[in-house]
């Protein structure tokens, strides 16, 4: 029997741990796309399944106009309040509050694999202008810290029980298949391979923020963190992660 997925809608059960824990995208990786696209200052741009903004805040000093489209209002709270500049606004990838040819690129960091069907990719192009760019960015883990075979078990276990997180989508590759059947060009991709510091509450806040465990109820999330607490020590913790983007381009 196949195991079960963690649903993709329990991330605002913990808004605030998924902007603490959650890490910032690069800006060199971003300066690449945009220049690959020609996107221009002028453009108006849509980061869809915006969270609370770690991408978003990135787009803001790019581009003249920034809309944000967060289906949750909680993690639509927090955007709010940390990137004022940018305008928020309740939807989905099947429902975009925008009119048809609104934007000139739509970005999502971190969420497209949750929405990566023909109905979104239909309302992704609607909003799209001729020759609209696409570009989606995920964060892959490649090295954790040794946290203890007692914590290790802990994560392990926790994570278990609440489903299967995201990440199998993103290594599938099944997301592609929409994007081609949509009408964009070929995928074009980059990488960058970079280590991310955090103290012990931020590492705890990003596993919080996982979906395997946004989703289990509060007193499991609070036993989970009270107990890593008391089997990891403070202080700074390292991982390597390798972010990769991809980015394509409709078809004249």
């Amino acid at each position: 029997m196949s195991r079960r997925e963690a649903p993709p809608d329990a991330f605002g059960r913990t808004a605030r741990e998924y902007e603490l824990g959650r890490p910032l995208w690069p800006e060199e990786l971003l300066d690449r796309i945009v220049s690959d696209l020609e996107l221009r200052a002028d453009a108006a741009v849509l980061d869809l399944g915006a969270g609370t903004g770690k991408l978003t805040r990135a787009l803001v000093p790019r581009f003249e106009r920034v809309v944000a489209v967060e289906p949750d209002d909680a993690m639509r709270a927090v955007l709010r309040e940390v990137v004022p500049r940018a305008e928020a606004r309740r939807g989905s990838a099947e429902a975009i509050p925008l009119e048809q040819g609104e934007v000139d690129a739509v970005f999502s960091g971190e969420a497209f694999h949750w929405f990566a069907t023909p109905e979104a990719l239909a309302e992704i192009v609607r909003v799209l202008r001729p020759r609209g760019a696409l570009a989606v960015f995920w964060n892959i883990g490649l090295e954790y810290p040794d946290l203890g075979e007692e914590a290790e078990a802990l994560i392990d276990e926790t994570m278990e029980r609440g489903g299967m997180p995201g990440l199998p989508r993103v290594l599938s590759g099944e997301w592609r298949a929409p994007i081609a059947a949509a009408g964009f060009e070929e995928l074009r991709e980059d990488e960058l391979e970079r280590e991310l510091v955090t103290d012990r509450e931020g590492w705890i806040a990003n596993l919080l923020s996982v979906s395997s465990i946004a989703a289990q109820p509060n007193e499991d999330r609070t036993a989970f963190a009270a107990r890593l607490r008391e089997l990891v020590p403070p202080g700074e913790l390292r991982r390597r992660v390798n972010t990769v983007a991809y980015w394509t381009r409709l078809r004249d």
